[in-house]
């Protein structure tokens, strides 16, 4: 054993080359001033090459070496690929972000954000063939529904007139549900021009309050032979990013005067100050109408609930008529991506963003609310929903 030992010992100094010494001097340093001599610089470390072990040795300095760089390089590059990629836009365009698709509420931010800029780019028409086709079934349907003073119904629904998909097929299909409940007053959010024509070609029984003529808006519909308009008003958002405000009709049904209010508040979570501060200007306005009127607010709100909390909830004399029914299980979520594929989202949610308010009347008649329903569940022939939120239907007992 000590035989072998020494061999291998003696084998391996005579393939290393010595080391300096002072009588020697290293390759290419030079002998400083005064004849001194550098001090004795023991020998550089050695290390198998790769991580495999196998391959002839080299010195820890060849890591430096231009091979060695090039994939130095090429690591960082990997590594911002991994961090930055590229996906399309739903509005257009493409988006640097994270790997990670955005959540559908990002999703209608980009959206509106980006809105603004095609504003007057119209060139879409909705009403080919529609007074011939479709006009007159929405009268027949108002013709054959029978005049009742002792209720009445109510539709708010965002109709997402930001997504231009299959704009067409959806507005239609929109104009269809409204011949078929022929509800007597109608809340409308994210209408954009197209589909304001449209409804003005088809829905020729109703009178159509838009709250803006560009961009995308809010608007009231009333059935003209159930519901007169008395006087009209639009209160702006002073703080708005989003080109939002507060829609405002006094009408008076059988006998009963009534403030009815639409509005589609600031979306998405970063913007919650700016929601909450839009939903006080909505609930002042709505105590301030005088104690003889009916109030009903309904819109796409946004709300989360806790931030009808950091308000200290509703005023006392203002209910949240899901509430007041009971909260219905079957019509609380009116923003449900597992259940509406229209926004293809991948992180799946459902939010109550769709709510009813409504301050009843100390004095005169009495309207109470009844029931409340969702609509616009079923897929349409193109194979989409006509919203990607669901309406809700609402219907009240007028007590005279």
């Amino acid at each position: 054993m000590y035989f072998m030992a020494s061999f291998r010992l003696s084998t391996v100094n005579t393939i290393l080359p010595a080391p300096p010494t002072a009588a020697t001097p290293r390759p290419g340093t030079a002998t400083p001033a005064g004849g001194a001599r550098p001090a004795f610089r023991p020998q550089e470390l050695w290390r198998r090459r790769g991580k495999s072990g196998r391959g002839e040795r080299r010195p820890v300095a060849c890591r430096r070496g231009s091979r060695c760089r090039r994939r130095r390089r090429r690591r960082r590059r990997k590594r911002k690929r991994k961090r930055r990629r590229c996906y399309t836009r739903p509005s257009g365009g493409r988006c640097c972000a994270p790997s990670s698709p955005p959540s559908p509420v990002a999703t209608r931010r980009w959206r509106a954000a980006s809105w603004p800029a095609t504003v007057g780019t119209w060139s879409i028409d909705l009403t080919a063939d529609a007074a011939t086709t479709s006009n007159a079934g929405v009268n027949s349907a108002d013709s054959r529904q029978q005049e009742d003073d002792s209720s009445f119904s109510l539709i708010t629904w965002n109709i997402d007139g930001l997504d231009l998909g299959s704009l067409k097929e959806r507005a239609g299909g929109i104009c269809s549900y409204l011949a078929l409940y022929s509800p007597d007053v109608v809340f409308l959010q994210e209408v954009i021009l197209p589909q304001l024509s449209l409804l003005q070609v088809r829905a020729g029984s109703y009178t159509i309050i838009p709250g803006a003529i560009d961009g995308y808006f809010a608007a009231i519909m009333l059935k003209k032979s159930r519901v007169k308009l008395l006087k009209q008003e639009i209160i702006p958002f002073p703080t708005t990013a989003m080109m939002r405000n507060l829609l405002v009709v006094h009408v008076s049904i059988s006998g009963n005067e009534l403030c009815l209010m639409t509005s589609h508040l600031e979306s998405t979570k970063n913007h919650s100050k700016e929601r909450m501060k839009q939903l006080q200007i909505v609930l002042d306005k709505m105590q301030k109408e005088s104690e003889s009127t009916t109030v009903i607010f309904g819109g796409d709100t946004n709300l989360r609930d806790n931030e009808v909390t950091k308000l200290g909830g509703l005023p006392n004399n203002i209910l949240d008529i899901w509430e007041f029914l009971g909260k219905p299980q079957h019509c609380r979520y009116t923003w449900d991506t597992h259940s509406n594929t229209n926004l293809h989202a991948e992180y799946k949610c459902k939010m109550r963003f769709d709510r009813v308010y409504f301050r009843p009347a100390v004095e005169g008649g009495h309207i109470i609310p009844r029931s409340m329903d969702l609509i616009g569940l079923e897929k349409l022939e193109c194979g989409r929903f006509a919203s990607d939120h669901w309406g809700l239907l609402c219907n009240f007992d007028v007590v005279l």
